[in-house]
């Protein structure tokens, strides 16, 4: 069974920073990608950003340039570093971890972690 635990949430002011981390409970290798999702308050979740196995990054039109997701193999860990982060950054955000079976598409979740940001 699949883990993913995330943490690093909190509440910023606007223009601050935060790092979010998500800690796979086996390695990482495993999964084709990894990534971060958001819900705020009446909307649906939306993708954040990902990063695939061999390293492709790719953002929401709505954080690039601001937010960056990394992974550390050795850590079994992905983060996601957001600078300048604005208040229509606030939400949920949710770990996302995808595995291929028997050539199903298997996603695994995070419990969510929130983030404020407000003066």
């Amino acid at each position: 069974q699949v883990q993913l635990v995330e943490s690093g949430g909190g509440l910023v002011q606007p223009g601050g920073s935060l790092r979010l981390s998500c800690a796979a409970s086996g390695s990482i290798f495993s999964f084709i990608a990894m990534g971060w999702y958001r819900q705020a308050p009446g909307k649906e979740r939306e993708l954040v950003a990902t990063i695939t196995s061999g390293g492709r990054e790719m953002y929401a039109d709505s954080v690039k340039g601001r937010f960056t997701i990394s992974s550390d193999n050795a850590k079994n860990t992905v983060y996601l570093q957001m600078n300048s982060l604005k208040p229509e950054d606030t939400a949920v955000y949710y770990c996302n971890a995808r595995r291929v079976i028997f050539g199903t598409i298997r996603d695994y979740w995070g419990q969510g972690t929130q983030v404020t940001v407000s003066s």
